[in-house]
């Protein structure tokens, strides 16, 4: 069992359900050659991908294209289903930098097939997670920067108003979908500027004021 890990204290809450926000920034989308999005597109990651800042993420052996992408990550501290706006917000107790690792050439394999694209999401290591601040600590401006360099070198450079949907507009719409519970997780989408990494890479990933990651990758 995963556990989030936070930043100035000790509760240990298990780690419930990872839901992730794709194509959230349109400069992202149109890099990947997709349209920008009406409505968020919405997947799953197990909560077993999880490793924190510090930890390997290890190269799957059946993907020749594994992609970084840097995320606001939300801490759902309470149940909440079909959340009003101020409910919502109210439910988001917690915020953390994450990378959701890409296997980008099965991912794109998948889609030609109209498949699923789990299992490029989805793989052991695949999500990276650093030390959660709680709300009550910081409070989300909404226009923090959002970065990420490979062995020193930036290749992601954005900011949190570029978002197409807000992480409370986020709540609300998945939560008509879908009850969150606490120690549920979103992911709320990456900027552009996402790109390979292959074994050797060193990753630093950074959100202003809420906090930064480290990660490597191995064979």
């Amino acid at each position: 069992m995963k556990y989030i890990k936070f930043k100035n204290k000790r509760e240990q809450v298990p780690i419930g359900k990872i839901v992730c926000v794709g194509r959230n920034y349109a400069e992202h989308a149109k890099e990947l050659g997709n349209e920008v999005p009406e409505f968020p597109v919405i997947f799953l990651k197990a909560a077993s991908n999880v490793i924190y800042s510090g930890e390997a993420v290890i190269h799957p052996k059946y993907s020749k294209n594994l992609h970084h992408e840097v995320e606001l990550v939300l801490y759902i501290g309470h149940t909440v289903k079909n959340a009003t706006e101020e409910e919502a917000e109210k439910a988001i107790y917690g915020y953390a930098v994450g990378l959701d690792m890409t296997l980008r050439d099965l991912q794109f394999d998948l889609m030609k097939k109209g498949d699923p694209w789990t299992l490029s999401k989805n793989f052991d290591t695949s999500a990276v997670l650093s030390d959660f601040i709680l709300r009550d600590e910081y409070q989300l401006k909404g226009n923090e920067k959002i970065f990420l360099s490979v062995n020193g070198n930036t290749r992601q450079n954005s900011t949190l108003k570029n978002m197409l949907f807000s992480p409370t507009k986020l709540v609300m719409y998945i939560s008509e979908k879908m009850t969150l519970e606490k120690g549920d997780l979103i992911f709320t989408g990456t900027p552009e500027g996402v790109g390979r990494v292959i074994p050797g890479d060193k990753i630093f990933a950074e959100i202003e004021n809420v906090g930064s990651l480290e990660t490597y990758i191995v064979e």
